[in-house]
């Protein structure tokens, strides 16, 4: 059942839609490449559709009905976006869930320091990565910086073309035979992936050389590259070392996504994985006008380190934020609550393995994802034996397959890999702890976890085409 390739299916005016949608997303991955900066544009282009705070509704007594739009966040990493139809609650929501994070390097707490007359950051690396491909690429540095006044300072460096950028260094292969010998998870250590950040030291004038020095300044004299960092730092941020201890600050490759392709028919960029799926989801979200059945988008972070934390899919805050929009629609009650779920269905918007040419050996290609052939749908995903997988019931995925038949939408089936070859994981799991129906889909990938990671425009399309389906429809 080999799936045709959708371009060779689009009509001018689909030919237009599509690259519209491109070019939004390129900018969208180019200018929030964290889950803060996700979120936060995720929220304003909500309040340009007409949705508000549910903070504010809750606070206020505002109720909520058929039309409402409500938005929540949790910690600035986590979002949901409802849409409120004409159906009762209680006969369940159709909803699009997707993650923000993406596999890079963070920032330890004490991270500045000076060795050999350079300054370097320390680093520990987030999510699964080839720690390899993390050297001599330019990198950016993005996030937030909290004082103990209550100020949160956001920083980003290296995105800007009058900006420095910063990277991992490398041994040069004169020297690298050692290195060479070594087994591929082993040729870059987790504790070598430092930034370099400087190598230019503080001048001190010739009255800086008292035996009336405070520590600081003794301090400084010692590390003069690290002085000279801090000293920039503290004027453009004012923030000092100690503000390290509470920062959020994430390094990320430098440099905006790109078409990719004498046809322009691919994206190159970072954070694809899942950032195509979550913008493609917040996109038909934001769409969908009079549903008839209530329409939820949620964006969670930590999914690459197992959906942990306050503000992963594995916290109470999604069921929390639908039991507080519940209340505010007079439906409220822990019962009404779980009966809205246990009828509720499902897309865990998540990408998948596009075969690679150059790696074919571990894809069974009748069950693979194809560049160019649509939305994928893994009825299940986990690691050999099906380990950790939701898996969907037979029910659901025919339900689903009517769905995108009728809106026209070019789909195929996968599963991440041959059987004995590896495997991984996605939200879906949690969500159907609810009893809910639940299905991975998602846009195939080249390149996953990389620093850079390929897409195509027509799976970029027909995610959008087919989430919006799904919401309408399912």
């Amino acid at each position: 059942m080999e799936r045709k390739n959708a371009w060779t299916t689009y009509t001018p005016e689909q030919l237009g839609e599509l690259e519209q949608l491109s070019q939004d997303y390129i900018a969208f991955i180019s200018e929030n490449k964290t889950e803060r900066e996700c979120a936060q544009a995720a929220i304003r282009l909500a309040e340009a559709a007409g949705y508000v705070s549910l903070e504010d509704a809750v606070r206020e007594g505002a109720p909520l009905a058929a039309g409402s739009k409500v938005w929540a966040h949790t910690h600035g990493k986590a979002l949901v976006l409802v849409h409120l139809g004409c159906a009762p609650l209680t006969e369940g929501f159709n909803i699009l869930g997707a993650h923000i994070d993406s596999p890079r390097l963070d920032l330890k707490q004490n991270p500045l320091y000076e060795s050999k007359d350079l300054a370097l950051l320390d680093t520990h690396y987030y999510g699964g990565i080839k720690k390899y491909q993390w050297v001599t690429l330019p990198l950016a540095l993005h996030g937030v910086v909290a004082k103990t006044d209550g100020t949160v300072v956001p920083v980003v460096v290296g995105e800007d073309p009058s900006d420095p950028v910063f990277c991992v260094t490398d041994i040069l292969p004169h020297l690298g035979a050692a290195q060479m010998a070594k087994k591929t998870d082993k040729i870059v250590e987790g504790e070598d992936l430092d930034l370099l950040v400087g190598g230019r030291p503080l001048v001190f004038g010739e009255d800086d050389g008292g035996d009336d020095l405070t520590d600081e300044q003794k301090e400084a004299k010692k590390a003069p590259v690290k002085a000279l960092c801090l000293q920039l730092l503290e004027e453009k941020y004012g923030i000092t070392e100690e503000d390290f201890l509470s920062a959020e600050l994430e390094i990320v490759p430098a440099g905006p996504a790109r078409e990719l392709g004498f046809d322009r028919s691919m994206v190159i960029g970072y954070g694809q994985d899942d950032r195509v799926c979550a913008y493609t989801s917040l996109v038909a979200q934001l769409a969908v006008e009079n549903p008839t059945k209530t329409v939820v988008c949620v964006l969670v972070d930590k999914e690459e380190i197992g959906s942990v934390g306050a503000s992963g899919m594995e916290s109470l805050f999604f069921e929390n934020t639908m039991a507080e929009v519940m209340e505010l629609a007079d439906c409220g009650g822990m019962l009404n609550l779980r009966r809205a779920l246990a009828a509720s269905r499902m897309l865990s918007s998540d990408v998948s393995a596009g075969v690679d040419p150059l790696y074919a050996s571990v894809f069974e290609e009748k069950n693979a994802a194809f560049l160019g052939r649509g939305l994928v749908f893994n009825k299940y995903t986990g690691a050999r034996g099906k380990s950790g997988s939701n898996d969907a019931s037979a029910e659901f995925m025919a339900h689903v397959r009517k769905v995108m038949d009728n809106a026209g939408v070019a789909f195929q089936t996968a599963e991440l890999g041959k059987v004995d070859a590896g495997g991984g994981g996605t939200i879906a799991f949690i969500p159907a702890r609810y009893d809910m129906d639940v299905i991975d889909s998602g846009v195939a990938v080249l390149s996953m976890h990389a620093p850079w990671e390929v897409t195509s425009k027509a799976d970029i399309y027909e995610a959008c085409k087919g989430y919006e389906a799904f919401l309408r429809n399912a």
